[in-house]
Formats: structure tokens, C-alpha cells, sequence
């Protein structure tokens, strides 16, 4: 009761402070598991599309610092972090960004909707980069339909380095689901997982209009 309450009230800050747009919300399921697969602008974007989703709870990683702050803000991040689907996990090495696919991967297969940023973090000049192939490795292994999502304005509410959100209007666009489940057996692993991101990245720019960088966003200071 506490977190659906607190969920309640934080979206009804985000309407009364930022006039939130959403478009496509009817692409979601509404039952069963997908891959909400969204551009990466600003920390606040972990809070905006799980509001943007009323019908369905949706699930996301978080570092699990997060959960383990100190004092009045550190305990109220993780509670609302909590209350809006928040999955903790160590994010420190590559062997832990596997381990973190894994706890993705095992939500999906018990039929709930969790996001994804293929960019791997925060894009810091705007432009979308070059998604990594996490993406489609969780599309393959577990079937579910990939829902493109465009944020645009999240990295005014919170741009980066900035401590706390400040007003201003922001739009999410979730787009046609994109269905991988077959068509991708002919092919070398790598080359169906290249080839899926690629066109998850190709729907993603579609709704965004973002300019595209040709190579990866580096993951330094994430």
C-alpha cells in the first residue's frame, strides 16, 4: 500500500510540475512479457517511463547504491525507486553487466514488461549512439515483443551531473512493437544479435529524431 501511494503521489508531481506528454501508450501489452527499449537522456528517465505506464507495472535496473544511500534523500530515493519497479543490481564489471541481463531475463520470462538501454548510459551531447546487443540477446532468449521509446526534454528535468530534477515538460513515445521471436535462426548468433539492435536502434531514432553517432557511448563515469 505504502509504495502504491507513493507511487501515486510522485506522478501526480510529475504531471502538476512537468506536463508530461505521452504518445503510444496503447503499444504496451497489456499482459505478458516486452522490452520497453528506450533512448537514455537523463537519470530521471527511470522514473518517467515507468509513470508514463499506468496500465502495467514496469520493471528497470538500478545500481544498487542507490538503494543503500544515507540520510533523508538516500533512504527516499530507494523507496521511490522501489515503488516504481526498481530491480537493485551491482553494476562495478562486465561479469556483473551479464549477471544484471540475467535478472532482466528471468522477469521476462515471468511475463513482466522491464526496460532496457541499449546506449548502455546517459548520452551526454544528445546524440543516440550505437546500441549494444544486450537488447536483442534479451528478445531472443525470451521472445518477447521489443516496444522502441523516445524520450525527449528528460535532460532538462535533470541534466546531467545536476543533483535534483528541477520543472519542465518532457515527451515520451512509445512506438510499434517490433517482433524478433523468429526470422533469426539462419544466422550466427552474433550476427542475429547485431542485426536486431541495429533495427531496435532504427525505431528508436524514428520516434526521437535524435542525430545518430556511428559508434558506442562510452560507459566511463556511468
Amino acid at each position: 500500500m505504502l509504495y502504491d501511494v507513493l507511487r501515486q503521489t510522485v506522478s501526480l508531481m510529475a504531471r502538476a510540475l512537468c506536463r508530461p506528454t505521452v504518445e503510444g501508450r496503447e503499444n504496451i501489452p497489456a499482459t505478458g512479457p516486452v522490452l520497453l527499449a528506450s533512448n537514455h537522456l537523463s537519470f530521471i528517465d527511470s522514473v518517467a517511463i515507468p509513470l508514463s505506464v499506468t496500465h502495467r507495472q514496469v520493471r528497470f535496473l538500478a545500481k544498487s547504491d542507490y538503494f543503500e544511500g544515507k540520510g533523508i534523500k538516500g533512504r527516499f530515493t530507494g523507496t521511490v525507486f522501489g515503488a516504481l519497479g526498481a530491480i537493485p543490481v551491482e553494476r562495478r564489471n562486465a561479469r556483473d553487466a551479464l549477471a544484471a541481463l540475467d535478472v532482466m531475463l528471468e522477469r521476462l520470462h515471468e511475463g513482466e514488461a522491464c526496460v532496457i538501454y541499449p546506449e548502455g548510459t546517459r548520452s551526454k551531447d544528445g546524440r543516440l549512439y550505437r546500441g549494444r546487443t544486450g537488447v536483442a540477446h534479451l528478445a531472443l532468449e525470451s521472445k518477447a515483443p521489443v516496444v522502441p521509446v523516445a524520450l525527449a526534454g528528460t535532460q532538462e528535468v535533470q541534466p546531467i551531473g545536476a543533483s535534483m530534477p528541477r520543472p519542465h515538460p518532457y515527451t515520451v513515445r512509445f512506438g510499434k512493437p517490433l517482433d524478433f521471436s523468429t526470422g533469426y535462426d539462419h544466422l550466427a548468433p552474433g550476427k542475429a544479435r547485431r542485426e536486431i539492435t541495429d533495427r531496435v536502434m532504427d525505431a528508436i531514432h524514428e520516434l526521437s529524431g535524435q542525430e545518430r553517432a556511428d559508434h558506442y557511448n562510452s560507459l566511463s563515469g556511468r
